[in-house]
């Protein structure tokens, strides 16, 4: 006869929740794992197409990789009921806000690679995205009505974030053919961003649902943001001309070799030749 062993989780156990009605039960642990897990199976999965990527240019894996390490780490410290504080009789997890401050400007950055946006648009929409993150750090900690200040203020920059990827980058996709599967990529990510301040705005911002569900609604958008975003872009990545998009970051080091900047075309400046001068007398 077997031996069967029983495999339960005692992160609750090692590391107690405090004596509050709205803190993390076993359940909520339990799916917590289940996201690290995944977290971590998408991470050596693109980790492991890194050795040998398209055309070797590995910048969308190491962007990817980050997000997927981070997202395990910090998924990890939730589910072991550690990196949190106590606030209006509320366990509030500031682990998943580290996670959301480094995904959401990767996010950022990978948009404005498919459309060959200008690093002054990808930097904007990586301190749109901070602004916003951080703002609803401060209202989860503002136990007055006051959070609601911070949380209109986070989504006003969300919101402008969002037109701008949608009004800036169609105009480069465009330009590098990448028009249709950005707009997949946009529209995908641009869906589940507007759902975070719902979902704040019932869990930490107006306390209407506990700890367990609110991970569980964090919890679904994070997996579908990351692990799942992470396979559909390598997926439509396999498409698309790495030379038009000025992808040279891990190729040939930082030297880039050719890529199209119509824009910087100057007017009446005749193109170099190679016919050779003719020899002085």
């Amino acid at each position: 006869m077997g031996l069967i062993l029983k495999r339960v989780n005692e992160a609750l156990a090692i590391n107690p929740p405090p004596n509050v009605q709205q803190r993390l039960s076993v359940n909520g642990s339990n799916w917590l794992w289940a996201c690290v897990a995944l977290y971590c199976v998408v991470f050596l999965g693109v980790l492991a197409m890194s050795f040998k990527p398209r055309g070797n240019e590995k910048i969308f894996h190491y962007l990817l990789s980050v997000a997927l390490l981070v997202g395990a780490i910090t998924y990890f410290s939730n589910a072991s009921d550690l990196g949190w504080s106590l606030v209006s009789n509320r366990q509030i997890f500031f682990s998943k806000y580290i996670n959301w401050v480094v995904s959401f400007p990767i996010v950022n950055i990978l948009l404005g690679l498919v459309a060959n946006s200008s690093w002054a648009t990808i930097v904007w929409h990586i301190f749109l995205s901070w602004i916003w993150v951080i703002s609803y750090l401060v209202a989860a900690y503002t136990p007055s009505v006051y959070k609601w200040g911070f949380f209109v203020f986070g989504t006003i920059a969300y919101l402008v974030m969002a037109a701008s990827t949608f009004m800036d980058g169609t105009v480069g996709a465009k330009r590098v053919g990448t028009r249709g599967d950005y707009f997949i990529l946009a529209g995908y990510f641009n869906l589940l961003w507007l759902l975070y301040p719902i979902a704040f705005g019932v869990s930490e911002g107006g306390n209407k649902i506990g700890v367990t569900p609110h991970f569980i609604f964090f919890g679904t958008l994070d997996v579908l943001m990351i692990p799942f975003g992470s396979i559909i872009f390598l997926m439509l990545s396999r498409k698309w001309d790495y030379n038009a998009l000025n992808l040279y970051f891990t190729q040939y080091g930082r030297a880039p070799q050719g890529g199209h900047f119509p824009e910087k075309s100057a007017a009446g400046v005749p193109p170099a030749t190679s016919t050779p001068a003719a020899a002085a007398v």
